[in-house]
């Protein structure tokens, strides 16, 4: 009897486990393995302008913590420079202080609404040229390249199995990849110190040791997000390719296969009519150099980056075959439409959305124009005693006692003049000052200052006085106020 109840029940854990290895096959289905890309090299205009704009980039970013500017004696004199221990960041003739927060502030806001407005043109310009994900793509890839040769050589080289020439070429990829990501990290920590000190301390174990952590951050993150992960950074990690959709519109320029010239698709051979048919010979140049491993062809995808190689691609081959160039190009979804209609293709750059980008852009750029060139190299700040609140001297006169905060931003020392607007009887005294009321202040520094105000006990009819502080350079007539007040005690 047992034996007959033990059959259903072993028949029912098999098909269990059978569904729970299906659950099991589904599931690994949803976590596909990376299969490896090997974009083609190809050649063109789009390709020249990556190349270009890649060896600026590289040079700006290597090259300028060496750049000098001169801001008199004492200052740093690196002409881009972010000093935390000088609490000051430094570019080029602009010096900006902890404060002064805000101009960064406007300028990442500009940054924005500049990316804002030339996706609404252009597309992922940005992603395609300038992002430094694909700039250090780009380069290691060309490293990729000289070792193992282009795209039919790669796949054959890693489908073959290991030899002394896979290991050499391999080993020595992976070293020139190491090096580009060192000199990666090592220039960011540049810009945080003074470059030649750095670089000089860096070597001989002298550097501070958030030196060394950066630099061994920033070279892990370059090789491992060029070298190893490339295009699932743009897909699965940034932000953008998802923002960027609700930026541009129908009329936006992208890099689009224009399947009405195009399709159907099919393969040509020489001599064949190409009536009733597209100009696609379904070749997939476009595929085989395309970086993020998409075809353009099954229209917009989250993954196009818009580097354009595709196009510099497919004219290669419509010059061979013999066909009108730019069957994929930058064009408009309306635009598509329109031919699809007979009707021409129109171009519409200023649009609702282009303009607002482009005001608000003007806006905030004028705003920090404006701020920057009044932008005052003096400034003041008062702190009243709260404790006591005053002190009745024994003449029956009033005195109250502030801190007084100059800030001189210049890079030379000054020697300025200090009044007090209010009751013409308040008696000032500056606690250490033997000059009177001549404040001497350094340069690029902020000052403390002790002052005293008196008020005869005559002049005492309110209980608070309001004052104003008046710093003034007798050479350049700048002048910083604050205002506070002179606490007497009086009741009316």
């Amino acid at each position: 009897m047992n034996l007959i109840n033990a059959r259903p029940k072993a028949a029912e854990g098999v098909e269990r486990s059978d569904a729970v290895a299906v659950n099991d096959a589904e599931q690994r289905e949803l976590y596909k393995k990376r299969e490896p890309i090997y974009p083609k090299l190809v050649h063109g205009r789009f390709r020249a302008a990556k190349w270009a704009f890649m060896a600026f980039a590289l040079g700006l970013y290597y090259l300028l913590p060496f750049v000098r500017w001169d801001r008199g004696p004492g200052a740093p004199d690196q002409a881009v420079l972010v000093d935390f221990a000088g609490r000051r960041f430094y570019f080029f003739w602009i010096e900006i202080w902890p404060q002064e927060v805000y101009y960064i502030t406007g300028l990442l806001i500009a940054a924005a609404l500049a990316l804002f407005l030339v996706t609404a043109l252009f597309g992922r310009v940005w992603c395609g040229y300038a992002c430094p994900q694909t700039v250090w793509t780009d380069l290691f890839i060309a490293v990729e390249r000289f070792f193992e040769g282009d795209r039919n050589k790669r796949i054959k080289l890693d489908r073959a199995p290991w030899s002394f020439n896979k290991a050499w070429r391999k080993v020595s990829k992976h070293a020139v990849w190491l090096i580009i990501a060192g000199a990666t990290g090592g220039a960011w920590i540049l810009y945080f110190h003074d470059a030649f000190d750095t670089l000089n301390n860096f070597f001989t174990g002298e550097a501070a040791l958030t030196s060394y952590l950066f630099f061994g951050i920033l070279t892990f993150t370059t090789y491992t997000l060029a070298g190893t992960m490339r295009e699932q950074v743009c897909t699965y990690m940034c932000p953008w390719p998802r923002i960027q959709a609700a930026m541009t519109d129908r009329e936006a320029l992208n890099v689009t296969y224009k399947v009405d010239r195009g399709e159907p698709r099919g393969p040509h051979k020489k001599g064949d009519s190409w009536e009733g048919r597209g100009d696609c010979i379904d070749c997939k140049a476009c595929v085989a150099a395309c970086p993020m491993g998409i075809d353009i062809r099954n229209g917009p995808q989250l993954e196009c980056i818009h580097c354009a190689l595709c196009i510099d691609a497919c004219n290669d081959i419509m010059d061979k075959v013999g066909r009108p160039k730019w069957l994929i190009g930058y064009d408009t979804d309306d635009n598509i439409d329109r031919r699809m209609k007979g009707e021409q293709p129109r171009y519409r750059f200023i649009r609702t959305r282009t303009l607002v980008y482009a005001v608000s852009l003007v806006v905030v750029l004028a705003i920090m124009l404006y701020a920057l060139a009044t932008r005052s190299e003096l400034e003041l700040n008062v702190t009243r005693d709260r404790n006591p609140n005053y002190v009745e001297l024994s003449d029956g006169s009033v005195r109250n006692g502030y801190t007084l905060k100059v800030l001189n931003k210049a890079n030379a020392p000054r020697s300025l003049d200090l009044s007090v607007e209010g009751d013409p009887a308040i008696e000032m005294r500056v606690l250490g000052v033997e000059d009177g009321d001549r404040l001497t202040v350094r340069r690029d520094r902020t000052q403390d200052f002790r002052i005293f105000l008196s008020l005869p006990a005559g002049a005492v009819d309110s209980p608070s006085e309001p004052i104003t502080f008046i710093v003034t350079d007798p050479e350049t007539g700048e002048t910083a106020r604050t205002r506070s007040t002179l606490q007497t005690g009086a009741t009316r």
